[in-house]
């Protein structure tokens, strides 16, 4: 139960982040509501993740990492965005520190 409320979490936060760029830095008020319930659900999300056993440390690793793993890839696709090679080694050194932070938590118990 704790890896599906992460997953909403994560979901979550990256639409509400995609959401904050298509307002144009809030310019555009028609996203205000999306942005500011897309980041509660999140964090409402993230707190049931914990609540249902999660380490903090692998919850919130997995949920930066991937969140902003798929926020450069969706930008990338939907606003055009940069998205580099040394951008994506970025990425990846990312996901091999969430990884490992894992095991650790794996094998500290």
């Amino acid at each position: 139960m704790s890896w599906l409320f992460l997953a909403l979490a994560i979901l979550t936060e990256v639409a509400a982040t995609l959401s904050l760029r298509a307002s144009e830095g809030l310019k555009r008020k028609i996203w205000a509501a999306p942005i500011a319930i897309g980041y509660i659900a999140a964090f409402v999300c993230l707190g049931f993740s914990l609540h249902f056993g999660m380490p903090v440390a692998v919850a919130y690793g997995v949920w930066a990492a991937t969140g902003i793993a798929l926020t450069a890839v969706l930008s990338r696709i939907i606003f055009k965005e940069p998205l580099s090679r040394t951008m994506a080694i970025g990425i990846a050194l990312i996901a091999a520190g969430v990884i490992t932070v894992e095991f650790g938590s794996s094998a500290a118990h």
